[in-house]
């Protein structure tokens, strides 16, 4: 059975939609219609079916799916283990938004270059979602804001970042007094149930600060260019570059606001724990040991 095969189901599955999943193995609908087609004559039972332009996994898909997963997982695995703890095989990733565009793409080129054996995964979402995803195992490391909760003993976590709230307004509002123009104009939050948005709301609650809540975001780009268009104005973490293009927005400092803590959440074991290590020294060397870092030290927590 060739497992490419079984990874095209598993995309197929999850997606529910054969463009989308050619899309993410870098193939065409076609090859990957040929490779279902070819998984299924070798298993003698259908696996997926169309309903309309949804493509959803059968009641013997469903079956097989788990054991898919489990199947390229042990792949992945058996070529990090391989190497004989040196950084290869597949590692696993999880990031926020912000991450993504300012942490990642200064983390990825140096460790491609350093460890050309590592191949690299990398899953959006929400930083709650990372941290059931690193617990789970479901990937191996996350860029996140620092949980709220304590963190479980077979976790280490390293800050990379300190992002101080800021009040952004468009840039034709005058005023410099936080809490008039809290009061004066709309108010755009940062999602409350984000881990950084709660961080926004526990500055507005506990300087009993009044706001007229006009809509409400996980989007940090979204809300900037939604305040520089002067649809209302925002508190946010004052997040790694690059912001969107073409903004006009004024910043105004919080004083004594807190600050949204961006680092890396890993598994302190696991068969690519070498790839983890690496991953993390990287981010040490990039963020923290270079000339234009905010910090000297690495703040590394482990229970």
């Amino acid at each position: 059975m060739d497992l490419r095969f079984l990874e095209s189901f598993v995309e197929v599955a999850e997606c529910g939609s054969l463009a989308e999943a050619a899309r993410r193995l870098n193939l065409t609908p076609a090859a990957v219609a040929q490779r279902l087609r070819a998984l299924e004559a070798d298993l003698g039972h259908a696996l997926v079916s169309r309903v309309g332009r949804t493509v959803r996994p059968t009641a013997s898909g469903l079956a097989v799916l788990p054991f898919a997963r489990r199947l390229l997982a042990d792949a992945r695995d058996l070529r990090a283990i391989a190497a004989n703890d040196l950084p290869a095989g597949e590692l696993r990733l999880g990031s926020i938004a912000t991450g993504l565009t300012g942490l990642l793409p200064q983390v990825i080129p140096p460790m491609r270059a350093r460890w050309p054996r590592i191949e690299f995964f990398v899953r959006p979402g929400s930083s709650l979602d990372h941290f059931h995803a690193v617990l789970s195992g479901e990937v191996d490391a996350a860029l996140i804001v620092r949980p709220p909760v304590q963190i479980p003993k077979a976790m280490s976590w390293l800050t990379l970042r300190e992002e101080p709230l800021i009040l952004i307004m468009p840039e034709q509002m005058e005023g410099t007094s936080i809490q008039a123009i809290l009061r004066a104009a709309p108010f755009i939050r940062y999602d409350r149930s984000q881990w950084g948005g709660q961080i926004v709301d526990r500055y507005l609650r506990a300087n009993k600060q009044k706001t007229w809540d006009f809509l409400e975001l996980d989007a940090l780009d979204a809300i900037a260019a939604l305040v520089s268009r002067g649809v209302g104005v925002s508190i946010v973490p004052d997040w790694a570059p690059p912001w969107p293009a073409g903004l006009r927005l004024r910043r105004l400092a919080l004083p004594d606001a807190g600050a949204r803590s961006i680092g890396i959440l890993w598994k302190r074991s696991g068969p690519r724990i070498a790839a983890v290590r690496a991953l993390v020294e990287t981010c040490a060397d990039t963020f923290l040991n270079g000339p234009d870092s905010a910090t000297s030290q690495p703040t590394i927590w482990q229970a």
